[in-house]
């Protein structure tokens, strides 16, 4: 039999996610991939993964898996904080452990942060799409979201060195974005430009992996109609007619026709994907 999870207990959101399919944003395909790239990279270096395997991206409330076909492999669960147990006895959060056959290990629901990364060694190995074993939520590409009873194979592990304890980030108590102006900031007036520099925003509840909401003052327009659909890149925050920015994610649309007033830095992104509804939010001009 080959190695293999069998999910027990999927959760609100888990997919299998890795570094994402880049390069086709001219098709029309979105670039999906871990929100939180940093966290992922970590979870698999600590079990001997290369930092492009695929892991279980989970939202909130985590999810449980049992291993089958293989005498024992290592895994972690890193990002977001939770209670992490083996067949229902605590284990440690963040640091790798053994995972015998048959047993279920499980991700609890997210204390701190919002997305948990569970990691096995070997990696994931659903059929890649497009060069990428990533889910997308807006297309639809790649593995579909996980349910209770479905069964992801695992591939080969690699030997696994030795790790103490390592730092991981912790959730943001205030998400700072910085912003480079753009390319449609035309479109709206001074005060709006001042306003989304000064005033301050909240995650919504209404976030998701396409795009993290605000809620706050709406940005005002200088001028009347619509764009025609143009490109539209990663962190781009983008204002819809209720006036709120908009951050698009990793599953974002390629096109859009709402103005984009700036670009929000990649590097600033992993943060957002931790970012639980009601964090304060803050725009800031990025520095050249």
């Amino acid at each position: 039999m080959s190695p293999g999870l069998h999910v027990v207990r999927a959760g609100a959101l888990t997919t299998v996610q890795d570094e994402g399919r880049t390069g086709w944003a001219h098709l029309g395909v979105p670039r999906a991939g871990a929100l939180d790239a940093p966290a992922r990279r970590l979870a698999n270096r600590l079990v001997g993964n290369a930092p492009d395997a695929a892991v279980l991206e989970t939202t909130h409330t985590g999810c449980a898996v049992r291993l089958s076909g293989a005498r024992s492999v290592t895994a972690v669960v890193g990002g977001a904080g939770c209670r992490v147990t083996l067949d229902g006895r605590p284990v440690a959060w963040g640091v790798p452990v053994r995972v015998p056959d048959g047993a279920v290990l499980e991700a609890g629901p997210a204390v701190h942060g919002l997305r948990a990364y569970l990691a096995f060694g070997g990696g994931l190995v659903p059929e890649p799409v497009l060069g990428s074993r990533s889910a997308d939520l807006l297309s639809g590409l790649g593995p579909p979201v996980l349910r209770d009873g479905d069964v992801l194979p695992l591939g080969p592990a690699r030997p696994c060195p030795a790790h103490g304890a390592v730092p991981w980030p912790g959730a943001p108590a205030e998400l700072v974005l910085p912003l480079h102006p753009g390319p449609r900031d035309t479109w709206f007036t001074p005060a709006a430009l001042r306003t989304l520099t000064t005033a301050a925003y909240r995650v919504s509840e209404r976030s998701n992996r396409i795009g993290l909401r605000t809620e706050g003052p709406a940005l005002r327009r200088s001028r009347d109609g619509e764009l025609p659909s143009e490109g539209i890149v990663l962190g781009a925050v983008q204002v819809p007619p209720d006036g709120r920015p908009l951050v698009f994610l990793n599953d974002h649309p390629t096109t859009g026709g709402y103005p984009v007033v700036g670009v929000v830095a990649e590097a600033a992104l992993a943060a957002a994907a931790q970012a639980v509804p009601g964090t304060p939010v803050r725009f800031v001009v990025a520095r050249p």
